[in-house]
């Protein structure tokens, strides 16, 4: 690729501002942007709020700016003699022609290879299951006493024990030292870790030390520590660094503080808000327990006018059955003396009826007379027509007629015979007479007419 895209150089003049924007182009275009270690110098802040700096180190420098809108996002100061490494883009600024970084970020040197540390641990973590809400402990609401797992001369553990002494003055607190910072920190922070375990003497421990570079929490990092809390027979909060420093132990732990003092306050209750809530509820129990009394007293005094006593209850209800048995006297007395009257009555009427009863008994045996001679005479009557109708029944009677000599023939079948073109020569009849009966074949049968 050409420096410039413009063709006949020889017969094309550049204006210095054309040379700078080719060149400035050709810069970014083919250099992609990329990290740069190196040296801070001359370092300077402007009221603008971006930064303009040099990075050199022993044979070279290049001048570099970080933008306001960049820097805001960098949680550290830089200095002059630090060794950084940058995330930047080569450029060109036009209007003095100098070559130059614009810079996205900035870190420490050596950083990138302790964040793909951490990086690689916490996946492999997280795979395992360590960070899962799961595995977590809740922590005690009120603990009996607390562990801190810190260095003896760290600021971290003054401001946890002022701010425990401050909330909560008589817990008990034992300080497990250890190393925070160096090559066996790590180390010395699980076996630690493992002591106030086996000891069981605190119910809650927290992990922490003050805030730092990356490299000074870099312990809190390892795997070790990260086995030694998930591990922990004891609920664990860690209280590492500044609110923006996060570790693998930070993951790993039960809770997460985001500063020591803050762990504190996270075991522990406040004392102030302890007693206003106990006042509350002292205040709340007093109102409901009055409110309880003075309902039971209203109670009691509505009772109390429906209650009689015993002696006065049977005074009552004696008085109350004398009244009833007056009562009952008089209107048995009243009841017996209109019986009586109606009684009297009665015999006065039966006495004035005594003659008509006689008169009736002697109406009623002369209807008996009547109705006895009416019966003999409708029994004469009908016994006279009864006789008549079997004198009549006699002559029907087709026994009467056969005991005069008669006789009835009959046919094989039953049928009556009364003619002799009923039957034929060779038929066999049966003749029923008087008594008994026989049966005959016809030998010869006569018309009416050949009879006559």
């Amino acid at each position: 690729m050409s420096l410039f895209p413009i063709t006949n150089l020889a017969h094309k003049v550049l204006t210095v501002s054309e040379l700078n924007n080719n060149t400035k182009q050709l810069l970014e275009q083919n250099i992609p942007l990329m990290w740069i270690k190196g040296e801070i110098s001359n370092l300077k802040r402007y009221q603008s709020g971006h930064w303009y700096f040099s990075l050199k180190d022993n044979q070279a420098q290049v001048r570099c700016v970080l933008f306001s809108h960049k820097n805001q996002f960098i949680d550290w100061q830089p200095k002059d003699g630090m060794q950084v490494e940058v995330l930047a883009l080569v450029t060109l600024y036009e209007p003095r022609g100098d070559f130059q970084l614009n810079v996205e970020t900035m870190r420490h040197a050596g950083l990138g290879e302790l964040f793909e540390m951490f990086e690689k641990l916490k996946a492999k973590l997280q795979q395992a299951g360590l960070f899962s809400p799961a595995q977590k402990k809740p922590l005690p609401a009120f603990p009996k006493q607390v562990g801190i797992i810190t260095s003896l001369d760290t600021a971290a553990l003054r401001d946890i024990l002022s701010t425990l002494r401050r909330r909560m003055p008589f817990l008990p607190v034992i300080v497990y030292p250890t190393l925070v910072q160096g090559k066996t920190a790590a180390s010395n922070i699980a076996d630690t870790i493992k002591l106030a375990c086996r000891r069981a003497e605190s119910d809650v421990l927290i992990l922490c030390r003050g805030g730092g570079s990356i490299e000074d929490l870099w312990s809190f990092n390892e795997e070790i520590v990260a086995l030694a809390i998930s591990t922990s027979s004891i609920p664990i909060v860690s209280g590492i660094g500044h609110e923006t420093d996060f570790t693998i132990a930070d993951f790993v732990a039960d809770m997460r503080a985001p500063t020591p003092t803050a762990a504190a306050e996270l075991v522990s209750k406040d004392r102030i808000e302890l007693s206003h809530r106990l006042n509350a509820l002292h205040q709340h129990m007093h109102r409901t327990t009055l409110h309880r009394i003075e309902h039971a007293m209203q109670q009691v005094d509505i009772l109390s006018h429906r209650l009689i006593y015993p002696g006065d209850k049977i005074k009552q209800q004696i008085i109350h059955q004398q009244h009833l048995q007056g009562q009952l006297i008089n209107t048995w007395a009243h009841q017996l003396e209109k019986k009586q009257w109606k009684l009297l009555d009665l015999n006065q009427q039966l006495i004035a009826l005594s003659p008509r009863i006689a008169r009736l008994q002697e109406q009623q045996n002369e209807l008996v007379s009547r109705l006895g001679y009416a019966y003999s005479r409708y029994f004469e009557t009908l016994s006279a027509r009864l006789w008549h109708l079997q004198m009549q029944l006699s002559h029907l009677n087709p026994q009467a007629v056969l005991e005069r000599g008669y006789s009835i023939t009959q046919a094989k079948d039953g049928a009556i015979i009364r003619d002799s073109k009923q039957i034929h020569s060779g038929d066999r009849i049966q003749v029923k007479f008087a008594h008994g009966m026989c049966e005959a074949d016809v030998s010869t049968t006569r018309d009416p007419d050949q009879y006559e």
